[in-house]
């Protein structure tokens, strides 16, 4: 029974740590570093104006076509300093025929559809300024976003800067919704201490930025382009800095069933960048990036949901042990995962029934993000996910972000 209580409590303790415990610990060192004056100071140039790329990547986009050109065209930099490149491989809906309609964008198609990252690895080619900025086409950046982006890089070891992605929220948020925006401010506040701390662990694919010198061509089948990306940058001896000013939004997914496809496809990434970049975890080469990229994303992405999968028979071997009914610290946390698993089952039969209680969206929510890493884990062995991104269907923009 004593070998179970050291699994249990180790497993307890690394679920902890991969979604509460390393937050903690990273705000604790950052502010024992401001006290100790060791804190970042460096925080870019405003003036700072160099040549700029907006590049994007797009697959029969065009009912967002005219507002993301307008929004490109009106945001804070000098017009004459923005290249804009749209790569739109595969499309047949007249995306690149109607691109080809607007001022000072330049468009480049092939017929063929070969996947996003392939567009990217062509669409490089032609990019011929020092920095270039990736962004979707179906979001909007705010007014400040290449400004934001680019005053990072005066400092000339910051290799990438991420952008931060915000959600467009309604009155009334749905389980996707309201679970979406409140994990995107969480991961935002952890990349914020991220960045402050050493480098920010992969940047959001909606908005984000390198030195174009640093472009690395990826492999064709990647599924996590923005994630391998930057994190070859930072592999090369530079940070991945992160502005929550330099913002890109967009709608959530329409659905938790979208959200979840969304999700699979992202576990599945995970999981090939975890096996792509197995040089990272090494500590004695890459320090402080290997604890950070292990803490905020290995374990998520792999032994974290085996264990809370794990806990669950041990803890009730243990709770049966004491006495299930009792109240006792075992069978009270047994209970614990029963009311929390239950609150996310009726959370799943509440919103498919269009009542909505926005208290049980996080259990919902925890759960949706830990089931797809293990049917993102499944079809990373069958090998049988797609490079041609499927997009999740998004709602319908109603009123301010979130």
């Amino acid at each position: 029974m004593e070998y179970f209580k050291i699994v249990f409590w180790i497993a307890l303790f690394v679920i902890f740590y991969s979604y509460l415990g390393y937050g903690i610990l990273l705000f604790a060192i950052i502010k024992l570093r401001r006290v100790m004056g060791l804190a970042k100071k460096f925080e870019g140039n405003e003036d700072y104006e160099p040549q700029v790329t907006l590049f994007v990547s797009a697959f029969n986009e065009k009912d967002f076509l005219d507002r993301k050109v307008k929004n490109s065209k009106n945001l804070n930099y000098p017009e004459d300093k923005v290249t804009q490149i749209w790569v739109t491989d595969g499309s047949d809906d007249g995306t690149p025929e109607l691109l080809r309609n607007y001022d000072g964008v330049e468009v480049y198609h092939k017929d063929e559809r070969a996947g996003k990252i392939a567009a990217m690895n062509r669409g490089m080619e032609f990019v011929k300024t020092p920095i270039v900025i990736f962004s979707d086409a179906n979001t909007d950046l705010g007014e400040n976003a290449i400004r934001e982006i680019v005053r990072l890089f005066r400092n000339p070891k910051v290799g990438c800067v991420s952008g931060e992605k915000r959600i467009y929220s309604k009155a009334v948020d749905g389980a996707a919704g309201a679970g979406e925006g409140m994990y995107w401010k969480y991961e935002s506040q952890l990349k914020k201490w991220d960045a402050e701390l050493y480098s920010v662990v992969g940047a959001a694919g909606e908005l984000f930025a390198i030195r174009t010198e640093l472009w690395q061509e990826v492999e064709r089948d990647t599924l996590l382009d923005d994630f391998m990306i930057s994190l070859r940058v930072a592999m090369s001896g530079y940070t991945i800095q992160y502005n929550p000013e330099a913002y890109a939004i967009e709608t959530a997914s329409a659905n938790v069933k979208e959200e979840l496809k969304r999700k699979i496809r992202i576990s599945a990434g995970g999981i090939q960048s975890v096996v792509r970049l197995h040089p990272l975890l090494n500590f004695f080469k890459y320090g402080t990036l290997s604890f950070q990229y292990i803490s905020h994303r290995v374990l998520r992405w792999t032994l974290t949901p085996l264990l809370l999968l794990l806990i669950i028979p041990i803890n009730l071997i243990l709770a049966m042990n004491e006495g299930l009914f009792e109240f006792r610290l075992f069978s009270i946390l047994f209970w614990g995962q029963v009311l929390f698993y239950a609150s996310a089952l009726l959370g799943w039969f509440l919103e498919n029934r269009q009542i909505r209680l926005k208290v049980l969206f996080i259990p919902y929510y925890f759960f949706i993000m830990n089931l797809s890493v293990f049917l993102g884990f499944a079809r990373y062995l069958k090998g049988n996910q797609s490079v041609n991104w499927e997009r999740a269907k998004r709602g319908v923009q109603k009123e301010a972000i979130a």
